[in-house]
Order: C-alpha cells, then sequence, then structure tokens
C-alpha cells in the first residue's frame, strides 16, 4: 500500500483520529490515552500500531515509560492531496452562488419574491 493509502487507512477510524486529537496537546502514556475510551488496553496498543506503521505517531523510551507522541508528517500529505480539489470546490460554491443570484434576480422580476 502506498503512504498515502496507508496514512487514509489509519486515519478512517474515530477512535484513532481522537487518539491524534488528544496527542497533539502534547505526549502521554498509553494508559493515559486509553481512559477515555471503552475499550481495553490491548485495544488500544492495536490503533497505537496502526498509527505508527502510517508513521502518524512515534513512541519514545524513557524507562519504564514509553510515551507516545504525534507524528504529523503523514498528514501534511493528506493535506497536500486534498488542496488539489479545493479549486474544484471553490469553482462549484462559485457557480452555486451565481445560480442563487439568479434565481433571487428572478424572483425579485417576476413579483414573487
Amino acid at each position: 500500500m502506498d503512504p498515502l493509502s496507508t496514512t487514509l487507512s489509519a486515519l478512517a477510524d474515530p477512535t484513532r483520529r481522537a487518539i491524534l486529537a488528544r496527542l497533539a496537546l502534547g505526549e502521554t502514556t498509553v494508559k493515559e490515552l486509553a481512559a477515555p475510551f471503552d475499550i481495553s488496553l490491548p485495544a488500544v496498543s492495536k490503533h497505537l500500531k496502526v498509527l505508527e506503521r502510517a508513521g502518524l505517531i512515534s513512541r519514545g523510551q524513557d524507562a519504564q515509560w514509553r510515551p507516545c507522541r504525534l507524528a504529523a508528517g503523514p498528514m501534511k500529505d493528506v493535506a497536500d492531496w486534498v488542496e488539489r480539489y479545493r479549486v474544484f470546490w471553490e469553482g462549484s460554491f462559485d457557480r452555486l452562488d451565481d445560480y442563487l443570484t439568479e434565481l433571487q434576480s428572478k424572483g425579485d422580476s417576476d413579483g414573487t419574491h
């Protein structure tokens, strides 16, 4: 699987996105990451492995503490990929705005508005 697909696959899960949101606040332990979820520590560890394989997190070693931290580089690749479609979205919104303006002026001219 290519890196972008791996990243998008990792981001597809809401639990993993919530983990990343927490890690955006700073590094923390697996136990602290697991606290808000109604899932087991092994389940959280599986999510972390997916995120780690995608390059979205890194895990350090500090004696008995293995802090997890955000590694947002792959998300930049996703943002760059999505950015290519911004022109399409903006064009679509511009056409919709033109259409709504046209409808409004027709309503004003025929007295229905």
